[in-house]
């Protein structure tokens, strides 16, 4: 066996070697976090088609990069597969702030409603809740129900007989509805759409007769007469019809389903820009105007840190995971 021994001359050589690579490393971290940023357009990808509650929360943080930054953030609508192939654009992107994914309850969905997903939920940086909004059951006039209970006695009454819509296998109107059916014992078949607006046409013209829908895009057909509200989803009830009962309050106990948006970084963006990011979304959350824009399209603002706003994500991704399991619900 040889050995090798080292002289001290060497020895000492290797150390400050050594120390100067570590001098260079923390010098390359002070830089990265102090580095500019942004130094161009933002690209924030939306894995959904425009329009909705997506959209509206990625033009939100638009504007807030162009009050805050001065750069211009760039709305880049993805959709597709459900939403995987934007978040997939979203999760390969460079880490360096210049990409930004704003999406809602499907990055939590997605994790267990499909069985191979180019992407984790673990590929990004959870950056800022951004809102929330909670969801309304609503029914067809013809079904001549007045309030939850009147809706229970009917399907317990006529099981199967009745159909509900959705946005889509595994979207959040779809798993709203299997966790209703849970939680109270009833039975429904469900109709599948590709989004909300042909699901709310065929509600409204009578060939479903339930859903539980974001509430933003169901206001105006509640106003009109052409849909009866009967409760919200969320743990309060909504400003927009405060004499509505939250399904908690209706008797449904336990259930909540809000529809929430935030925006995520791919996983290895810089902590700095992080929470830089999440500091500047929770400080245009606040300014009077661009809340009020929010609210008036049926947003709650909902500010997180990104710790907070990390445990929230993971929690809601194992909670998903139990109603899809339950529900046998998989991706189309």
């Amino acid at each position: 066996m040889i050995s090798k021994t080292f002289s001290p001359r060497v020895l000492a050589a290797g150390g400050t070697a050594l120390a100067a690579v570590t001098l260079c490393a923390a010098a390359g971290s002070t830089w990265a976090a102090e580095a500019p940023y942004p130094t161009r357009p933002i690209r924030i990808v939306v894995p959904f088609a425009p329009g909705g509650g997506n959209d509206i929360a990625a033009r939100f943080v638009a504007q807030m990069f162009q009050d805050s930054f001065g750069q211009q953030g760039v709305v880049d609508n993805r959709p597709g597969a459900g939403s995987t192939l934007g978040t997939a654009i979203a999760a390969q992107a460079v880490p360096d702030g210049h990409t930004i994914l704003v999406t809602h309850n499907a990055i939590a969905i997605n994790e267990s409603l499909y069985a191979k997903l180019p992407y984790s939920v673990r590929d990004f940086a959870q950056v800022a809740m951004i809102a929330e909004t909670t969801n309304v059951l609503v029914v067809h006039p013809s079904l001549n129900v007045k309030s939850v209970k009147d809706l229970l006695a009917l399907l317990r009454a006529k099981k199967g007989a009745f159909n509900y819509a959705s946005t889509g296998a595994g979207g959040t109107s779809h798993l709203a509805a299997e966790y209703f059916m849970q939680l109270t014992g009833t039975n429904m078949v469900h109709v599948p759409y590709k989004g909300t607006g042909p699901a709310l046409a065929d509600l409204v013209g009578g060939s479903t007769q339930f859903m539980i829908a974001a509430a933003p895009g169901t206001l105006g057909f509640i106003k009109g007469g052409r849909l009866v509200p009967l409760a919200t989803t969320g743990a309060k009830r909504w400003a927009q019809l405060p004499d509505l009962p939250t399904l908690a309050e209706a008797g449904v106990a336990g259930y909540q389903f809000d529809t929430w948006y935030g925006a995520h970084a791919p996983a290895k963006t810089p902590r700095p820009i992080v929470n830089r990011l999440n500091a500047e979304i929770n400080k245009a959350l606040q300014n009077p105007a661009l809340r009020t824009r929010l609210v008036d399209a049926g947003l709650d603002p909902a500010p997180m840190s990104p710790d907070e706003f990390t445990k929230f994500v993971r929690t809601e991704t194992e909670r998903m995971r139990k109603i899809i399991q339950a529900s046998g619900a998989k991706a189309e």
